[in-house]
């Protein structure tokens, strides 16, 4: 009966330290903040790599270029904003709805450019404090989807080189580090 009484309070006592396994669908949800976080780490990650490591070294070692033709030129890459761009379409055709893009006060292609007011507002405010995403809701339809921007920077003299260079390019002198517009993502919040 002793060995009994002890092993149950062993038990006890083990069950209690033992931290208890949760189903995901038990934990609380994750803020959208930290979401868009989480993602813009990717997709800066991603498009550095490809600009520095894929564009750059190509085009220096004169193995090929990145130009907007990509599509119909052999062997020309696209250009990283076009990367960011292919990617988003594919990521969206996962249906999560899940979408990103890429705007500036001087864009190329004027696409590009702020969509409102608000996003125009938070392109001044990534480039005051780049550290720093501006947030908002912003409504599509019947879908409401938490919006981060990000400042988007010139990681390499390629970014500099192409923009400084582009003959529809409004802004002729920006220098490498500095922000050259914002990345936005928008992630769909539940009804």
């Amino acid at each position: 009966m002793r060995t009994l009484l002890c092993a149950a309070t062993l038990v006890l006592v083990t069950s209690s330290l033992t931290p208890r396994l949760l189903n995901a669908s038990d934990l609380p949800g994750i803020p959208p903040e930290t979401v868009a976080d989480y993602i813009h780490a990717v997709i800066e990650a991603d498009r550095t790599f490809y600009t520095i490591h894929v564009v750059e070294r190509q085009q220096k070692h004169g193995v090929t270029t990145a130009a907007e033709n990509w599509r119909t030129k052999k062997n020309v890459l696209p250009l990283p904003a076009q990367f960011l761009m292919e990617s988003s379409d594919l990521a969206m055709k996962t249906g999560l709805k899940v979408r990103y893009r890429l705007i500036s006060l001087w864009p190329i292609n004027p696409g590009n450019g702020p969509y409102n007011e608000a996003e125009k507002n938070g392109l001044e405010s990534v480039r005051q404090h780049p550290e720093q995403s501006a947030t908002n809701t912003v409504r599509d339809g019947d879908q409401t989807y938490f919006q981060a921007i990000y400042a988007d920077r010139a990681v390499s003299q390629a970014c500099v080189t192409c923009h400084n260079a582009h003959p529809k390019s409004p802004k002729k002198n920006f220098i490498v580090n500095e922000v050259m517009g914002g990345l936005v993502i928008e992630i769909p919040l539940a009804p």
